[in-house]
This record gives C-alpha cells, structure tokens and sequence, in this order.
C-alpha cells in the first residue's frame, strides 16, 4: 500500500474504436490493480473515472466512492465508446469538472496532490498542447500512459515535467500489467515521513518524492514550515462573540457578561428575565435589568417609597396644563373643559363660543341645469351669508366650496382661503355648470376628497368637528344612500337643504340624526334666506335658548300660526279696552259725587 498520504486521482481512460474488448479488459485489471495499491477513503486518497472517444463520460467522481469494492464494481459496469479519440477534450473535462470541489476534489489550501492518469492507444483527433498546459498551470499532474499505437509526441505535449517520470510507453496491453507495478512504485515512491527524520512537530504529510508538516486544529504552522503555534482565536475578531471570547487550547469559546446567558448558538447572549421569576411584586410594570429589576408606573402615576406601589398623580396640580376654564385629572392624564355654552378649541385647552369654534366646513351645491343661472346668483349669496356666520382663519373655521350637476369639481378646497372676504370674494366668482344632477357623486368626491388632509381637512385626532353641507334643488340622478351613510359613518356632521323641487326623502337620507335639526327646506329660492338662521341654530344651539323656531313666513303652516297669533292679540286688546272703559265710567261717576257732596256743604 502506498503510505505518501491523500491523492486526488482521476483516470481518463481511452475507449475509442480502435481499442478492441480485450484490450479494454486490460485496461479495467490496470485502473483495478493501481487502486488496489492505494489507501482510499474521504480522508485518504480519492479516486475517480472518465472515459472519452469522441465525447467524455464520467464513470464516477472523486465524491462518489470511498471503497475499493464500490469502484472496482463501477469500473467493471463500464460500456466502451468506441467512437473517435478526443484526448483533448478529456483533458479539459478533467480540469473544469473532475478536480472541483464540486465533485470531490480537495480544497488547493489542503495541498493534496491532484493527479491525473491518461491512458491512450492513438494518436489524439484534437489539439491537446495547450489544453494540457492549462491543466498543468491548474496545478494537476499528468501522467501520460501510452499503449501500442500511441504517438510519443502526444504524449509528451500532456505530461508534466520532468517528462522521463510522466511519460510512459508500453509496446502492448498484454504487458500493461507487469508496466502497473512499475507505475505504482512511481506513483507511491517513498515515504519520507517515515524514511527520514520530518522534524515536523505535530504530524508529517507523505507526498509523491516530498512531505509537508502540519499543525493539530488549533495550531497554524510556523514560517519555518516545522513548528506549530496557538491559534489566537479571539485576537482576530472572527469569533463572533457577542461579549467575551475566551482562547482554549487549540480552540476557543463564548462568554456572556454577569446578567446574561449564553444561546444555543453558542456566541449571542440575552439578559435575564428577572421579571419573568414572577417574585418582584411590582403593582404596575417590572422591568429587567442586569443583575436585577426595577418596578416601573404607568404614565400619571408616581412610584412610592416602597419602590413597588404606584399612586395616581394629579396632573392638574403637578404639571402647567395650560387649560383655559377647568383642568380635570384623569387616570394618568387630564383634560381641559370649558363652561357650558363654549366648545373646546382644536388646541385641547382654551375655550371659544359656538361662533368662534374650529370647524371644517365642505359646501356642495347643486349646479344642475334646473336651478338657472338667476337662481345660481341666489345660491352664491345664500352661500356667503353663512360664510358671514363663521370666524374663518388658518386656526379655526376652514371652509371649502364644491359645485355639481353631471359631474363634481371642486371650486375650492378647505385650505384655499384663511379670511371670510377672500371666500365670498372666490364663491362670487364661481362659473354656473348646468347639466345633470349626480348628488350621489357629489357626496362621494366630499368624503373621498373634501375632507381629506391633503386639501386642509384637520386630522380627526384634533377633534375638529366636520360639516358637510348639501344644497340641491331636486331630485338625483344617481343612488345617494350608500355615500350618504359614508358620510355620516365617516363622522362628518351632514346638513341637507332643499329648495322647490327637491325630494323630501332623499334630504332626510343625506341629514344626520336628529333629522329634523339636520335637514331644511324652502318653497323657491328668493325665501331661502331664513334657511341661515335656522342653519346657525342647528350648528351653535347654545346661541338659540329661549328663542322661538324661525320658519319661512310664506309657507301655509306659518300663515295660519300668524293669523291665530293676531287673532288672539286683538281680541286680547279688545277686552282690555272694554275694562278700561268700564273703570273710566265707574270713576267718572265717583267724581260727579264727590262733586255734589262738596256743593252742598257750601
């Protein structure tokens, strides 16, 4: 057995025509007897086996066997060719797949001889000088084996130097067999790790006419090539320690810092629970630390001495809440409110009446080709007059216009203007549309669009209220329930009005609960103006208390109340004046007595 240490040995064996069956029997007893010299094993030498005539085959690679049974019995299964003979490509087969690592071959940094056998009966059918010099380069050693009709000159373009150890030829296959002793005394040589004091200080590796010293897993070999020394693990940061490396013979391992333990990967750490124990008695919130824990209170309570208990805090009195009217503690928080009759501002802490709240108010009115152009003039002003009820700026009421008939454009959005003259001036402006009556879109561009941040609605954490304000003056084309319900789903305050031909039905759909506070109506548009008023109570109720409901003095209902109103007040007259007279009489004939007695005592 041959005792050099590892080889990675690939035969590139010629099965072209030319070699007849029994001599292809010969060639198998070669490759047989060569690996029944060798230690083979995944950790010894590996062997594998390609044929080739015009095309190469792999028999098997240097991963696939470790056994001299398993590759005898491969080699025995071998079918020849029996085609051309294409040495070359054999030999580039070799270099670019045989000897990867891919398919078994030792890494270059193990220095295991990478060897290859190339027995031939011909002259080569392609080019094999420079292919065999890439190889050589490559760092394989060809061996070149001819046989009988072999061109010399091929064969000493493939081997390695010096070529009078690779190059060989046998007069013919019958004596291939006694040539295989002499190759394996070649091949093998002698082993210098034995023959002759090494000096390696760890272990000795045999090669072909040389060794190589190596060190034991921890241990990286001096620059005399002999002696080892540690591996300092740790000192060239690829430990991947998470805390501590710590070096150990030939090795290395991780550490965690106090207060952490180390994971199964054996170098990331995680600190300890000590929450997780369930012994801190904390009444809110443990929190972990190295080495320990702390108890922890929620926001608006304060630790107690115990470093366990937690009291509620009264923020009202330990912070600057900044609240206009009233501050209110509340667990962990406050909040500010203002007397009755003043809303909140969007700020959380000062206070305005109804007149001068923050809201977000989108109006969306009917261009439709029934309302006519002197009517639409009616509308604008309508439009304005509410302007006029409102304190509009930046911080506090943002009004948007949006017109609609067979489609929806907006005339401008909630941040467009920041002074009621700048609105009134743009809604005098706006150019009448005609057309169809599509309410049911208008409603959806208003929720989808109106009040979105992007055109100045404010976010709803600020609580700004958000009206929605719809004029129309007859029935709509399109469905309006769904975003009608939207709307109001969407927390939008939904106002509806109607003038002559608007439907009764689809005002109430579109108006938000109650109803009646929600949706209003007038007979034609030159008796809408009391619409305004009615609108200003229904958003600023604080500002009606004690009045009575304002209704259109035209409509029938109103009519027969100010005839019965009037009925009652003259007749209430009548009767006072009917007293009067009564009491004037009776004093007028206490007089005339008064006037008898004082005459007859003169």
């Amino acid at each position: 057995k041959c005792r050099t240490g590892p080889l990675d040995i690939v035969f590139v064996i010629d099965s072209s025509r030319s070699v007849r069956p029994f001599e292809f029997e010969i060639m198998r007893q070669f490759m047989m007897d060569i690996i029944g010299s060798l230690d083979v094993g995944p950790n010894a030498t590996r062997v594998g086996v390609i044929q080739y005539s015009s095309q190469v085959q792999n028999i098997f690679s240097l991963k696939t066997f470790f056994t001299r049974a398993d590759m005898e019995k491969a080699i025995n299964s071998i079918i020849p060719l029996a085609q051309g003979t294409m040495t070359g490509l054999a030999i580039q087969y070799a270099m670019n797949v045989a000897f990867t690592t891919q398919e078994g071959a030792r890494p270059p940094h193990k220095k295991i001889p990478r060897i290859a056998i190339i027995v031939t009966d011909g002259r080569p059918q392609d080019r094999v000088t420079e292919v065999a010099t890439q190889a050589r380069n490559a760092g394989i050693e060809i061996y070149a084996v001819g046989i009988q009709r072999a061109d010399m000159n091929s064969l000493r373009a493939m081997a390695s130097p010096p070529l009078e150890e690779h190059v060989f030829l046998v007069e013919s296959f019958e004596l291939i067999q006694q040539f295989g002793k002499q190759f394996q005394d070649k091949l093998c040589g002698v082993d210098l790790c034995v023959e002759q004091d090494h000096g390696c200080q760890h272990s000795c590796v045999s090669t072909p006419g040389s060794f190589y010293c190596e060190c034991n897993p921890g241990y990286r070999l001096n620059v005399d090539g002999k002696t080892c020394s540690p591996i300092d693990v740790c000192a060239d940061g690829r430990h991947g320690c998470q805390h501590q490396c710590v070096n150990t013979r030939g090795s290395y391992l991780c550490r965690c810092r106090a207060g952490y333990y180390l994971n199964q990967d054996k170098r990331s750490c995680t600190m300890i629970d000590y929450c997780s124990f369930g012994n801190h008695s904390c009444q809110h919130e443990c929190v972990s630390i190295p080495n320990g824990h702390y108890c922890r209170c929620r926001s608006g309570f304060t630790l107690q001495p115990d470093s366990r208990s937690c009291m509620a805090t009264d923020l009202c009195n330990g912070v600057d809440h900044g609240c206009e009217f009233k501050c209110m503690s509340t667990e962990g928080s406050y909040r500010c409110v203002c007397p009755e009759g003043q809303q909140l501002q969007a700020d959380g802490k000062a206070c305005s009446k109804c007149g001068a709240g923050h809201v977000d108010l989108v109006m969306v009115i009917d261009g439709s080709k029934s309302v006519r152009p002197q009517n639409f003039e009616l509308v604008k002003q309508f439009v304005n007059r509410i302007v006029d009820l409102l304190e509009v700026s930046p911080h506090g009421t943002r009004v948007g216009l949006v017109q609609y008939s067979s489609r929806v454009r907006t005339e401008f959005p909630l941040n467009k203007y920041h002074s009621a003259d700048e609105i009134k001036k743009a809604v005098m402006e706006v150019e009448y549309m005609e057309k169809g009556t599509m309410t049911g879109l208008a409603l959806k561009h208003m929720v989808e669009h109106s009040f979105s941040e992007l055109e100045g609605a404010r976010p709803l954490s600020h609580n700004v209220p958000r009206i929605g304000f719809v004029f129309t003056d007859g029935r709509s084309q399109d469905d309006i329930s769904e975003w009608a319900r939207r709307a109001k789903e969407s927390g939008i305050v939904m106002f509806a009005v109607g003038v002559g031909k608007a439907v009764e039905e689809e005002l109430r759909a579109i108006a938000s609960e109650p109803v009646e506070q929600h949706f209003s109506y007038s007979a034609d548009f030159t008796t809408m103006t009391h619409l305004v008023e009615n609108f200003k109570l229904n958003i600023c109720p604080e500002e009606g208390k004690g009045e009575m409901e304002i209704r259109s003095p035209c409509e029938c209902e109103a009519l027969v109340q100010f005839q019965t109103n009037t009925v009652a007040i003259l007749q209430s007259l009548t009767e006072k004046n009917i007293l009067w007279a009564r009491s004037l009489a009776q004093m007028t004939a206490r007089l005339e007595d008064l006037e008898k007695q004082i005459a007859k005592k003169k």
